[in-house]
């Protein structure tokens, strides 16, 4: 079977960073930044697809429009929802309760939001759709679930990933094998 790449690119910084953002819908600071989005243009990909928040979507049109290709709209690619704790500084949630979900999130998920394993089932489903090389411009969580859905690697290791505004992963994916795949940084264009 052929190989398909998929490049997930984290949208660029929202207008208030350093919160616990999840589904909350706000914009990003500047959605068509030039210095985080060139290196996607030089990328050969079929399509882009991208989260249907704000923050990502924007830069996806942007995106899609520079380059003269198809985009869709995938919720799949949202971040992980954190329910009551959605637009919340972390210092602004009870220690306790943090530390148990960064710990163990299928056991202590946020109230009213969402477990690792559900984030991690619903990115699965949409990677497995690919079928030709793809731009997915997405969130910092659902880039790591995808890492984990690829590698094997659980939210422990997934979670030390820096993955900073405009962090770029690449992966070449075998449909029934394991992927292989590349980090690079988006801003500098050259893999670590």
């Amino acid at each position: 079977m052929k190989a398909v790449t998929l490049h997930l690119l984290r949208h660029g910084p929202p207008l208030r960073p350093g919160l616990l953002l999840g589904h909350t819908d706000v914009a990003a600071h500047d959605p068509g930044c030039a210095r985080l989005l060139a290196p996607a243009m030089a990328l050969d990909v079929a399509g882009i697809v991208t989260s249907d928040l704000r923050r990502a979507r924007a830069s996806a049109e942007a995106l899609a429009q520079a380059r003269a290709l198809p985009l869709a709209v995938d919720p799949r690619w949202r971040e992980l929802d954190f329910g009551a704790w959605g637009g919340r500084a972390p210092d602004a949630v009870p220690q306790a309760d943090l530390a148990r979900f960064w710990d163990d999130p299928d056991a202590c998920p946020p109230p009213g939001g969402e477990r690792w394993s559900a984030l991690c089932h619903r990115v699965g489903q949409a990677i497995r759709e690919r079928d030709r090389a793809t731009l997915v411009v997405t969130h910092a969580g659902a880039m790591r679930a995808a890492v984990s859905v690829l590698t094997g690697l659980d939210h422990r290791a997934v979670w030390a990933l820096d993955l900073p505004y405009g962090a770029l992963l690449s992966f070449k994916v075998w449909p029934g094998e394991k992927p292989a795949g590349q980090i690079t940084d988006l801003r500098s264009g050259n893999a670590p």
